[in-house]
């Protein structure tokens, strides 16, 4: 089983339309440029279910192992997106997931901006879910807001954008330059409050419980 994608990843200052309503015609993904796999990224787990040619990136999963990336470096803001193409058929139990996370410098007490696609049965469309975690994970205090889409197309016949735009006021899911969800800023509950606070952008496949 295999999980195609293109990846963009930019780090960008502040601009204008960012902070305000986004208007007909504003496309996110037209405003950065790509960056090569090599120059922003290194392995995470699976280096063998990893292959890199023609511009894509191809992550497999089998029965000794899945596969994951992340970024060379932390950030504190940005827009963070990549091209995916998913696996078609049967993929129960299966989570791809492209992620903003700290959890390897503050484990079981992270924060973590999450979409993840959802495997499937065949015949069965892909769920998209998106998760915001602030502050927890393990310790029994878990402040989280799910949401799960159903996209409008097929993820499986072709490349589509996906994205997360995270600001100093709010969190924006993006699908294809949409706006699917907005999170925020919360006076109580901000990934951005702690001087100290940087993500990582990470992305995998791996079997859910794993």
């Amino acid at each position: 089983m295999a999980l195609f994608l293109f990846l963009i990843l930019l780090f960008i200052a502040p601009f204008s339309n960012a902070q305000g309503p986004l208007s007909p015609g504003y496309w996110p993904s037209s405003k950065f440029r790509s960056m090569s796999f090599y120059k922003g990224f290194r392995n995470l787990w699976g280096p063998q279910h990893q292959r890199l040619g023609q511009n894509a990136l191809t992550i497999w999963l089998d029965s000794t192992s899945g596969s994951g990336f992340k970024s060379v470096r932390p950030f504190r803001s940005g827009y963070f997106g990549a091209s995916i193409k998913l696996q078609p058929g049967y993929t129960a139990g299966v989570i791809t997931a492209f992620y903003l996370s700290n959890s390897e410098a503050h484990p079981g007490f992270h924060d973590e901006v999450d979409m993840e696609f959802l495997g499937t049965t065949f015949g069965k469309p892909y769920t998209l879910q998106t998760n915001v975690y602030i502050r927890g994970s393990g310790d029994g205090k878990i402040i989280g807001r799910e949401m799960k889409f159903h996209l409008w197309f097929d993820p499986t016949k072709a490349f589509h954008h996906y994205a997360i735009l995270w600001s100093p006021k709010e969190l924006i899911f993006f699908v294809d330059d949409v706006p699917i969800r907005r999170y925020p800023r919360r006076k109580c509950y901000n990934i951005s409050s702690e001087a100290n606070v940087a993500l990582w952008f990470n992305m995998g496949c791996f079997i859910m419980g794993h």
